[in-house]
């Protein structure tokens, strides 16, 4: 058996599997399940920004333009109890040995965040950020969106010494250049990359509908490319999510630069069980290749470890649709 041990933000994960934010990290019975299983950390389901600032009674209402928007941040808050959060991270924390990230979803540096604080008192290993931020106003600059990201980081380091980590997404003017940035303002990892509300249409109700908020194996390829690509400059460490449905899918983050994965679609789709296969996969081709250790293949294949670095960019979209077109 190999030694799959790996270190993410600092923290020892005894195998490179860590469950993202889902529904299946919402209970510590939960948990403990996919420690069995062999989960080497959670990410706990997400609260919300606006869920702190509602129950602190700070919310600024009038910039939600929409009446039945706030309506339902106050349902969600009354069913969503802060305090039952911050149960779940203790009892998390008793019931398992991995680490517990603990994550919060947001938009803003606001007063929201003070709440990391007792997070950080309730035991969590780590938070995790997800920052949700849509460049949907065209009057909006692309830089002041960074700028959001860099105050929240400056905001929650003031609070908490945890290790701290942001699961961003891909839509920035320049992406390589944000990831680098983040990694010197003191993100300890980047996870790339969150999933967006995916709207769709029905067209028998005519009616906007969510997407199916599962990923598929295809959509790997946008943060294997990225990692791949940034691993070698970015300060901090980064980890990979969406379309991780297997082990060897995993070998190949890993291969490109990342120190850890995030999955949740496949575990909801195959089990916890699944996991114990993920890890058999992992196993069976680093013995099939004779490596002994993950430190060993870990960034292996990124831009700067392969003799060819265009294969990342854009000579090989040439050679693929030259390719396709004979």
């Amino acid at each position: 058996m190999a030694d799959l041990t790996t270190r993410y933000m600092g923290l020892k994960l005894k195998n490179p599997i860590i469950i993202g934010s889902c529904g299946l990290t919402n209970s510590a019975d939960g948990i403990k399940k996919l420690e069995s299983n062999g989960a080497a950390a959670v990410v706990l389901k997400s609260i919300f920004e606006e869920q702190i600032l509602m129950e602190s009674s700070s919310m600024e209402t009038d910039r939600l333009p929409h009446a039945e928007e706030i309506d339902y941040i106050r349902y969600y808050t009354r069913k969503h109890n802060l305090d039952e959060y911050l149960k779940l991270v203790k009892n998390a924390k008793k019931e398992v040995s991995i680490p517990v990230i603990a994550s919060i979803n947001c938009i803003s540096s606001s007063e929201w965040t003070s709440f990391a604080k007792r997070i950080e008192d309730s035991g969590a290993d780590a938070l995790e950020l997800n920052v949700f931020i849509l460049p949907g106003d065209p009057g909006q600059k692309g830089e002041e969106i960074e700028q959001v990201y860099f105050r929240i980081i400056e905001a929650v380091k003031q609070q908490v010494s945890l290790p701290l980590s942001l699961k961003i997404s891909f839509y920035f003017s320049g992406l390589a250049n944000m990831i680098f940035n983040l990694s010197i303002r003191g993100a300890d990892a980047i996870v790339l990359f969150n999933r967006f509300y995916r709207p769709d249409i029905d067209l028998d109700k005519m009616e906007i509908i969510s997407a199916n908020v599962f990923s598929n194996p295809g959509e790997n390829f946008l943060p294997l490319r990225w990692i791949g690509m940034t691993s070698d400059e970015a300060k901090c460490d980064l980890a990979a999510s969406t379309g991780i449905h297997d082990g060897y899918t995993v070998i190949k983050n890993l291969l490109a630069g990342a120190k850890a994965v995030q999955v949740a679609s496949v575990i909801y789709k195959k089990g916890a069980e699944y996991i114990n296969v993920m890890i058999d996969q992992i196993n069976q081709w680093m013995n099939d290749h004779n490596y002994s250790s993950l430190q060993k293949i870990i960034g292996k294949l990124s831009q700067d470890n392969i003799k060819n670095p265009v294969l990342y960019e854009r000579a090989q979209f040439m050679k693929y649709f030259s390719d396709a077109i004979q």
